[in-house]
């Protein structure tokens, strides 16, 4: 993709990663590939906000040289110090050594640390601001937001935010901004890219959106690193963070399960009846045939969080123990749960999947409901009372 123009003498020059699927180590999957987008400001002292992972070096330096010489930059912008934002830094400032780069005093350590380079670092805070020519950087410290190191990037003049990987998604596009694209489809890579990266930092969302509003920024555009530029309504994704930052959910209901033989399943389908009897929504989801990250979108839109396993080995089975893990580092707030699960002989099953409910602490419905072997039709009658239970504490 070639540069793209947002507002007079400001392109993006980023990249689209159309074959991307997963990130982080293949932690995260990316069904719709992604982008890494950088952001060229042309003034006085050219300056390049972030650069693109690695792979898509050539790409960055392509379109810089479509606008200008790279070696002209004078002013290089690190939101990030995570690689697939400044992976390319080395090649750009071997072009533009005399550049000075902009980073927060963490940023500075880590780009160190990643890269060893001889370069002319310059350390901004909340605050500071530096101008380049006809136009003002203005900077704001977002440690945790989502690594230490983070900050945003605001064009004073042309009310731009470029605030790195926040308000971003993984989605690959032919085109850059939100009045050009599914909606649908863009707003649905946001919550699960909110759910599996920042979901353990709401509480510092949320104080950072009440930050940034009390700084009275106006906000024409906002330009993430991944995804889609916000410029017909830059507000829609902000207000859709403060949603998600909340606790709880609404009121609906996941139910995350797996089953060896079929007990296990069969007592989910009573239990999600009981919930639907009761006027609460259901998906029922199966940890071994779900994309995990998808599952833990889900489980960060619902109020509802039903665990359900079989006894293994004394144990869950191990797709809703992986489960359990993720959600305990993720820490989702504010959840109703329950557990359950069948068994043959020991049972431990659905009183380990309470103990994982409670480490989320959440606020437990019902004692774990355990059924030998196969249930019988007074113990499916159980497993929807059951539902029934946590559908009216959801509901409370």
């Amino acid at each position: 993709m070639h540069p793209v123009e947002l507002a007079k003498d400001i392109y993006w020059v980023g990249a689209v990663d159309w074959d991307l699927r997963t990130f982080h180590g293949q932690a995260l999957s990316t069904h719709r590939g992604s982008s890494y987008n950088a952001y060229l400001i042309m003034d006085e002292r050219p300056t390049l906000v972030d650069t693109v992972w690695p792979p898509f070096t050539r790409e960055l330096m392509r379109n810089i040289g479509e606008i200008v010489d790279p070696a002209k930059l004078e002013v290089v912008v690190a939101n990030h110090v995570e690689v697939d934002h400044s992976g390319s830094l080395p090649a750009v400032m071997a072009k533009a050594p005399q550049a000075d780069l902009i980073c927060s005093p963490q940023g500075k350590e880590g780009l160190q640390k990643h890269y060893r380079g001889d370069w002319r670092y310059k350390v901004v805070k909340t605050g500071d601001s530096i101008s380049i020519g006809q136009r003002t950087l203005s900077f704001i410290q977002a440690p945790m937001l989502h690594w230490p190191d983070s900050m945003f990037t605001y064009l004073v003049e042309d009310q731009i935010l470029m605030p790195n990987d926040a308000f971003g998604q993984h989605i690959a596009t032919s085109f850059r901004f939100d009045d050009q694209v599914n909606m649908d489809e863009v707003m649905e890579e946001a919550q699960k890219y909110y759910a599996n990266i920042l979901l353990p930092f709401s509480p510092l969302v949320t104080r950072k959106l009440d930050e940034v509003t009390k700084l009275n920024l106006p906000i024409k555009m906002i330009a993430p690193s991944h995804g889609i530029i916000w410029r017909q309504d830059p507000g829609r994704i902000v207000n859709a963070y403060a949603q998600w930052a909340q606790p709880g959910g609404d009121n609906s209901c996941v139910i995350a399960y797996d089953t060896m033989w079929g007990s296990t399943q069969r007592m989910a389908d009573e239990i999600a009846q009981g919930l639907v009897d009761e006027g609460v929504p259901v998906k029922m989801l199966r940890t071994s045939t779900t994309d995990m990250n998808d599952l833990i979108a889900e489980v960060a839109k619902a109020k509802g969080l039903l665990l359900g396993s079989p006894t293994v080995n004394r144990t869950v089975l191990p797709s809703v123990g992986k489960l359990v893990h993720e959600l305990v580092a993720l820490r989702p707030a504010g959840k109703v749960g329950a557990a359950f699960g069948s068994f043959g002989w020991s049972g431990e099953a659905p009183a380990e999947l309470n103990s994982g409910l409670e480490k989320l602490k959440a606020s437990i419905a019902s004692e774990p409901l355990g059924l030998k072997w196969v249930p019988d039709e007074a113990e499916l009658v159980a497993c929807r009372e059951f539902g029934r239970k946590v559908a009216r504490a959801i509901k409370e």
